[in-house]
């Protein structure tokens, strides 16, 4: 009877030994086992209030992995179940199941992009925001007549150049709020940087008459060298109490009339943009300026240039002193321009 006993205990040990080694060596197979999927590289997504075993499920059924059992061991076993973050991840082929567990913790998810681009207007950028598929569409058309009240800006500011021109990277489900948020905050941060490190101009008292004039220097600038003059021209023009006669605000003050033309009568029509009909700055930025045409701004070239005109269509500018010289300077302009649209 005790050698049964002992024929017994011996086998349920051997047993639990093959079955552990069995076990051991499926995990330790797992483990070793690179994901498999059809796509590469393939997108899966957590959930947010997730759980491990649900995880570990979608895995398995999606054929990323063989055995969410296992998955969901290991996640335990490692201390991970509970330390999972919410969002998409980019799996790519190689990875073991280890590489997930450690990515899904780390919260690496998939980015997305979008880039404001310097010279466009709020307007182009909202039309921008609202066609990205992976940005969450929150702002309605009066929302966005308020937004710089939402973003808890100054009362009274209008968005206008307030969005610093950058590529922004993000996760799905962004919202619009948020990127936007995010933008207006970047260009404070380095408007104020730049002003603190600014050259003193008696001219432009605040960031925002700042912020202003890059704008207009941002339109105005055909090679992106010559910012620093064309900031000199304006600056010695307000310094003068000349007129700054700059076409891109009055084609903003047109607004929706603008037709890709303008002409004498659009340059004589009174608007608060019409830098030919008055004086100074214009009341807001007409445009989103690079961080270059803010430092223009800030640290200008030195000289006493009053005009500029291109030399030819895309070419760089020829820089006068007088009006003399500035006005032979346009006409060899209108000269190289035709002879440049003969067939």
């Amino acid at each position: 009877m005790k050698l049964i006993f002992k024929l017994l205990g011996l086998l349920l040990i051997t047993t639990f030994v093959t079955v552990g080694f069995l076990l051991w060596y499926q995990y330790d197979n797992f483990l070793e086992t690179p994901v498999t999927s059809t796509e590469d590289p393939t997108i899966f997504e957590i959930k947010p209030g997730s759980s491990i075993r649900t995880v570990a499920n979608q895995l398995e059924e999606r054929g990323i992995i063989a055995h969410g059992i296992l998955f969901f061991a290991h996640a335990r076993l490692t201390g991970s179940a509970h330390k999972l973050k919410a969002g998409e991840y980019q799996l790519t082929s190689g990875m073991k199941p280890d590489d997930l567990l450690k990515k899904f913790v780390s919260g690496q998810v998939l980015q997305y992009q979008l880039g404001i681009i310097e010279g466009k207007t709020f307007k182009d950028i909202v039309a921008d925001i609202r066609q990205h598929p992976q940005i969450e569409q929150t702002l309605t058309d009066e929302d966005y007549k308020s937004i710089m009240q939402k973003l808890d800006a100054p009362e009274g500011m209008q968005p206008e150049g307030w969005f610093l021109p950058e590529t922004y990277h993000f996760p799905r489900k962004t919202t619009d709020l948020q990127f936007l948020q995010r933008s207006y905050q970047a260009m404070q941060t380095y408007l104020d940087k730049a002003w603190q490190g600014r050259e003193q101009n008696p001219h432009i008292k605040t960031p925002y008459e700042a912020l202003i004039l890059a704008s207009i220097i941002e339109k105005e600038t055909g090679l992106p060298e010559e910012r620093p003059l064309i900031a000199r021209v304006f600056l010695n023009r307000l310094e003068k109490g000349m007129l700054l006669q700059t076409d891109p605000t009055v084609i903003y003050g047109m607004g929706e009339s603008y037709d890709g033309n303008i002409r004498k009568a659009d340059l004589r029509t009174d608007t608060p943009y019409n830098t030919y009909t008055r004086s100074g700055l214009p009341p807001t930025p007409i445009a989103t300026p690079s961080k270059a045409a803010i430092d223009a701004v800030m640290h200008p070239a030195s000289g006493n240039v009053l005009y500029f005109v291109a030399t030819a269509p895309g070419a760089a500018s020829h820089f006068s002193v007088t009006l003399d010289e500035h006005n032979r300077a346009v006409q060899q302009y209108i000269l190289n321009r035709n002879k440049a649209e003969k067939p």
